[in-house]
């Protein structure tokens, strides 16, 4: 039983592709991938030469170009907050005086004891505030 080159690259491909899921390398996909276009290389009547030089110029073109932009979305912090992050730095409207030892404010639409940064500092019903931080289910203000 004679089997075609391009079915040796798409069992390459598979065989690259288990490293990938069990270990999360994407260079392994990469490298599945150059393997499914030597396949395709093959499969148009390619040479051996032709599908190994497709192979190698695909899966490090692959990782010169797609590695780079992976690590530097993996280090930037995602730009949508959510949670107490997603507070920290809103305003809110004092409801019941606001003083260093307590006090209720609208945040978010919510409810929320809170309590001012500084302890000598004051607001009265009205007043716009600004949450600094979130301290247990206390908003800290200014």
């Amino acid at each position: 039983m004679d089997i075609d080159a391009w079915v040796w690259w798409l069992i390459g491909a598979v065989g690259l592709g288990i490293p990938l899921v069990l270990t999360a390398m994407p260079e392994f996909g990469m490298f599945a991938v150059g393997a499914v276009a030597a396949a395709v290389t093959a499969a148009l009547g390619g040479g051996v030469v032709a599908q190994v030089l497709v192979f190698v110029i695909v899966s490090v073109a692959l990782i010169a170009v797609v590695r780079p932009i992976a690590n530097r979305h993996r280090t930037q912090r995602p730009q949508h907050r959510s949670g107490i992050d997603a507070l920290k730095g809103r305003s809110a409207v004092v409801l019941e005086r606001v003083d260093g030892s307590g006090g209720r404010i609208k945040l978010a639409g919510e409810v929320w004891s809170a309590r001012t940064l500084d302890a000598d500092t004051s607001f009265e019903p009205g007043q716009s505030v600004d949450v600094v931080e979130i301290d247990g289910a206390t908003a800290v203000v200014m």
